[in-house]
């Protein structure tokens, strides 16, 4: 039995359109890297409303991001449980200020219950101490 992992990922690519195509992108990344992994239930943050409701939801989608939506939705079987839930930007300042530094750094990687110094210090520019 799989126990529950608070994971994050960095990757990066070239040639996309938007964030909104981004951030569907993001989440297909996710459920990859959930199925390699092997964990049984995964949960996918997002800040996109609407990228998060076609990922919930079951039928074939029609818009320009649709064949990631449909990939994302193929792979949902692989899981136990699987769930999309939407978080502020505000609240996913890690995850944003991860990819910024992936950007910066022109690396892709993934973590797991660490977030890297340079991270840190951009946070700690911001605020005195570290969230729990």
């Amino acid at each position: 039995m799989k126990t529950e992992r608070s994971l994050h990922q960095a990757v990066t690519h070239l040639n996309i359109a938007d964030p909104f195509t981004a951030e569907a992108y993001a989440g297909l990344q996710a459920i990859k890297l959930g199925i390699r992994l092997g964990v049984n239930k995964l949960t996918v943050l997002g800040d996109s409303k609407t990228v998060i409701k076609k990922c919930q939801s079951l039928f074939m989608d029609k818009s320009v991001i649709g064949a990631i939506i449909t990939d994302t939705q193929s792979l949902k079987k692989g899981f136990q449980e699987i769930e999309f839930i939407f978080v502020p930007k505000e609240q996913n300042f890690y995850a944003h200020t991860i990819a910024k530094e992936s950007l910066r750094s022109g690396e892709s990687f993934y973590l797991e219950k660490e977030i890297p110094e340079t991270v840190w210090r951009t946070v700690e520019n911001l605020w005195p101490y570290r969230p729990d």
